[in-house]
């Protein structure tokens, strides 16, 4: 990106600097903000790759897939890179195509992608099974090599997850749990919910301890503001149905 905005004069490359790293320290945590700084700098420099790149990710961030995809493809043109092309298949989920997605998953630009890329590609290919009902097909897709080997690595947690979430949705309520536990092992980093989905399968609440108007209810105190109840012999199974990955939410 620095190789990049040395093109630009000083002042202009400094403007888009800041912008693109607000962009960056916002996207997890406030991504309406980052998509506005993201604008700011698309406005000033949307002949910058690294500045469409940034600003499809904003857009993919707040659930604006057709932005997205615009702005992801107009990166490749740029750079040539095959880097975008798992974000861009989960664009066409958002979009509701997910058979395009399928068919993208089937080009030969994912023989091109690194490992990481490879395996992501692999977990929109799931989701777009399970877009189209074939859940089954789905299971058989993030299975491999990635997801028995006991190596972590930087995607391991979210393919396991992925799996487990699969399984669950089949009634395979065991090997799910066990899959999300294998999860949790690998997400050090806190990447998904594993340990709230384990526990709900487990029976476990989480009850706030404060009332709706935000005040203690008067009930005994607690030093915690939450308090844990074990509801394992009711049989409710509050486990929800659809975790995926790549991307998942409003589809524009």
């Amino acid at each position: 990106m620095r190789q990049e905005l040395q093109s630009l004069p000083k002042t202009l490359a400094e403007d888009v600097a800041k912008n693109l790293v607000m962009v960056a320290n916002l996207i997890d945590d406030d991504p309406e903000e980052a998509y506005a700084y993201s604008r700011i700098a698309l406005r000033l420099a949307s002949r910058v790759a690294a500045v469409r790149e940034a600003a499809g990710f904003a857009a993919y961030a707040t659930q604006r897939y057709t932005e997205a995809l615009a702005e992801f493809r107009a990166a490749r043109r740029m750079t040539g890179s095959v880097e975008l092309w798992p974000v861009m298949a989960d664009c066409e989920r958002g979009l509701g195509r997910p058979e395009r997605a399928m068919a993208m998953a089937g080009e030969p630009e994912v023989q091109k992608l690194d490992k990481a890329g490879q395996v992501e590609m692999r977990m929109v290919a799931a989701g777009a099974r399970r877009d189209m009902g074939q859940i089954d097909a789905a299971i058989v897709t993030l299975q491999g090599p990635e997801l028995a080997s006991n190596s972590v690595q930087p995607w391991t947690a979210r393919l396991r997850y992925a799996y487990a979430d699969a399984l669950l949705t089949t009634g395979r309520e065991a090997e799910a749990r066990e899959w999300f536990a294998k999860a949790i092992e690998a997400d050090k980093d806190g990447l998904t919910d594993a340990s709230d989905r384990l526990a709900q399968l487990d029976g476990v609440d989480f009850v706030d301890a404060l009332d709706e108007d935000g005040e203690e209810s008067g009930q005994a105190p607690v030093e915690a503001q939450t308090v844990v109840t074990d509801d394992s012999d009711s049989g409710s199974d509050a486990a929800e149905a659809d975790g995926d990955s790549a991307a998942e939410g409003e589809k524009d």
